[in-house]
């Protein structure tokens, strides 16, 4: 039963970075163009105003530095480097190097959570990379190394905030809607200085463009964060972090079904892979001990059993 609640559990949470692998088709198509941080700041922004309105709870003492830390890490400095990246490197090399998120989250969760690293959670590593790896690779390209850093750079912030925010778990009192709201306004904050310096704003926005951000900001930010935050709590940190690497199974397959770009074999081993990383980075129930020939029965004196290791 325990088993069965978990992988509901990460199934749910899965819906989060499918949704996320819907932002690059509804942001090519529907939104204005060239503008990714305009994107990601609207998504961000109106979305955590809009939850802390709801909620009427704001952070307070030492949870108002982690808000901004989470913030920060989890939505405003990956989002921009991911981006950074993006422009910077062709043919899906950031996707290929942001694959490597899970590896840090399994050393950082090692170091700050406790977390054993076990040989099934090495080979998901692994086999999540390659899988991502085959997904999106289009041929070899010369490396920006501002690129590649900017990359490594947004999977550091996404492990790093993965591992705090199960470390720090939520205040007493606290529910997922302000708490999320906290974040998304936070991250928010951080990316629109950005977005005003490097994009600005649009001189038109067309109903098409409206149409967009009201999915970037309620489905595409409100829902699948609080669904997101939902599953880091209830799930081990390396098995959440696994879960990201959905979104580009789903950006491949909408834009194969909308955008009508190429499936190859080797794309569909690519999804095998991922897939298969996700399960095995995902808690093995845990089997009752049982006594067996070191730890023999004993009968006590109420007419009970126990058991006696023997050294």
């Amino acid at each position: 039963m325990k088993c069965g609640r978990q992988l509901l559990t990460a199934g749910v949470t899965a819906l989060a970075p499918a949704v996320w692998g819907s932002t690059y088709l509804v942001t090519t198509e529907w939104l204005p163009p060239d503008r990714p941080l305009l994107a990601t700041t609207v998504r961000a922004l109106p979305g955590g105003l809009f939850l802390l309105a709801f909620a009427r709870t704001l952070p307070t003492g030492m949870w108002l530095w982690r808000t901004l830390v989470l913030g920060t890490l989890n939505i405003g400095a990956f989002n921009f480097l991911l981006f950074f990246a993006a422009y910077r490197l062709p043919g899906g090399i950031a996707a290929m190097i942001m694959s490597a998120q899970p590896m840090f989250v399994l050393v950082l969760a090692a170091l700050f959570i406790g977390d054993r690293i076990r040989l099934p959670h090495v080979m998901a590593c692994v086999l999540g990379a390659v899988g991502v790896a085959l997904l999106v690779f289009k041929g070899t390209a010369e490396l920006d190394y501002v690129g590649v850093g900017a990359a490594l750079g947004g999977a550091t912030c996404m492990a790093t905030g993965i591992t705090l925010t199960k470390r720090w778990g939520r205040p007493d009192g606290v529910g997922l809607l302000p708490f999320t709201g906290w974040q998304l306004t936070a991250g928010g904050l951080v990316l629109l200085p950005f977005t005003l310096a490097v994009e600005g704003l649009p001189s038109s926005v067309t109903g098409t463009n409206i149409l967009g951000f009201a999915y970037l900001v309620s489905l595409g930010a409100v829902i699948s964060y609080v669904i997101w935050f939902r599953g880091i709590e209830r799930l081990p940190a390396l098995a959440a972090s696994f879960l990201v690497l959905g979104s580009p199974i789903v950006a491949t397959l909408l834009g194969y079904v909308f955008l009508r770009e190429t499936l190859s074999i080797l794309q569909l081993i690519g999804v095998v892979s991922i897939l298969t990383a996700m399960l095995l980075a995902q808690p093995r129930p845990v089997r009752p001990r049982q006594p067996g020939a070191h730890e023999p029965l004993h009968h006590d004196k109420t007419g009970g059993t126990r058991t006696e290791s023997v050294h």
